[in-house]
């Protein structure tokens, strides 16, 4: 290439939050990696860092949004995203361990869009900014046994669904099998319960719960469905939540244990059903807070039947979050938020004396980032953060963070 064809050309040096490749000069590049070169008529010649797209549905489907790049970069990408929501905050970034990436076809928890139009039936996620569903045949992020069940369903639901109307599917792998949720169908007749039945029978489900409107409800569940956390079986609730992917969560639960340490009495705020809870109270006593009543229940029988040192409180902490003299009682705390963050319980930990370490876990970098700030401006010190990509080749970026006095 001459000097004067190398002039016409722009390398991609990094890839920006929604996905999109941009040039040193801030020019962008839809579907471009780090290292591409971008022509000045739009075109582009792919880099060392471009790969071919595992699945034929991307980029249509809005399920993934960088199935173009290599981990190399992704684990890049995600390290950049939560450098960049901590230098919005005008805080300095502390030492990244390595990204902690899953693996692809392990995501064990999905959902999905269904529409009946005539003689055929969708399934799948929407199109990328739009309503339009892609009717997947492949999937290269899902579960295969989750994945296994997309087209039986397509059979079960055409009868079930008004043509033009859609309904909603969530699937979950639990411990007994998968637990499938049915949303805004209407089962009417002995045919529709039998088809039900059958269909949940033949292919081996934990449970089959329907939401006409109303709130989930078991159509079918042959034993109680449970999801297993540091060796205790916890009720599930159908809808409920559960780490995107096993390797995911085993990442989240090993920086957590690594920094709570030797810690006697900690709190976990937002504890869902025991993600941390349970296997931090394997040695240690553990105060779990959280306000999802399901949740709460479901822990709450966990914990009575591991007889682990746990006390579960019912407790809105976006209403209620604890005081200074509560989080005194604690050697370190536990947070694992919603992507809206904790800012309301973030004035009594930057006051807080006594304890002395906190482990954040966040599914958004720009409410993390805030937080952060509040903390560190109470003097507390950002030692390191671990990026998780859980949700393999999408802009959504995880982390679990050290803080310490």
């Amino acid at each position: 290439m001459s000097d004067e064809e190398v002039k016409d050309w722009e390398p991609i040096v990094r890839i920006a939050a929604r996905g999109e490749g941009i040039t040193a000069d801030g020019r962008h590049s839809p579907l471009s990696a780090p290292g591409d070169l971008l022509g000045l008529d739009g075109s582009l010649q792919w880099g060392p860092h471009h790969i071919e797209p595992p699945c034929r549905h991307f980029p249509k489907c809005g399920g993934c949004q960088l199935q173009q790049v290599d981990d190399e970069s992704y684990a890049a990408f995600l390290g950049q995203r939560i450098t960049g929501a901590l230098a919005q905050q005008k805080i300095d970034a502390p030492p990244l361990t390595p990204a902690a990436l899953s693996a692809p076809e392990t995501r064990r928890r999905a959902s999905f869009r269904a529409e009946r139009q005539g003689k055929r039936m969708l399934l799948g996620f929407n199109e990328a900014q739009s309503h339009h569903i892609v009717d997947i045949r492949m999937c290269a992020v899902l579960h295969p046994t989750l994945f296994a069940l997309v087209d039986p369903l397509r059979r079960l639901l055409h009868p079930m669904l008004r043509d033009r109307r859609a309904a909603g599917v969530q699937m979950t792998l639990v411990d007994q099998g998968v637990d499938l949720l049915l949303e805004k169908v209407e089962v009417e007749g002995l045919a529709a319960i039998e088809a039900l039945n059958e269909f949940a029978q033949a292919h081996g489900l934990a449970r089959l719960s329907v939401d006409d409107g109303y709130g989930p409800q078991p159509r079918w569940e042959p034993e109680p469905a449970t999801v297993t956390l540091g060796g205790v079986a916890v009720p599930f609730p159908a809808g409920g939540f559960l780490q995107a992917t096993a390797e995911g969560e085993a990442a989240l639960l090993a920086e957590v244990e690594e920094i709570v340490g030797d810690a006697r009495l900690v709190a976990d705020l937002f504890a869902g059903l025991g993600t941390f809870t349970l296997p931090l109270a394997r040695t240690r006593r553990v105060y779990a807070a959280e306000g999802a009543r399901d949740a709460v229940l479901g822990l709450k029988a966990a914990a009575d039947r591991s007889q682990r040192m746990i006390g579960v409180d019912h407790r809105d902490l976006f209403r209620r979050p604890l005081d200074v003299a509560e989080l005194d009682r604690f050697d370190a705390v536990v947070l694992d938020p919603p992507r809206a963050g904790a800012k309301e319980q973030m004035p009594a930990l930057a006051a807080t004396a006594k304890v002395r370490r906190i482990a954040y876990a966040s599914c958004n970098p720009s409410t993390f980032a805030r937080d952060a700030r509040m903390l560190v401006e109470g003097g507390w010190r950002l030692e390191r953060i671990t990026p998780v990509g859980q949700f393999r080749w999408s802009t959504h970026a995880e982390l679990v963070a050290a803080f310490a006095r």
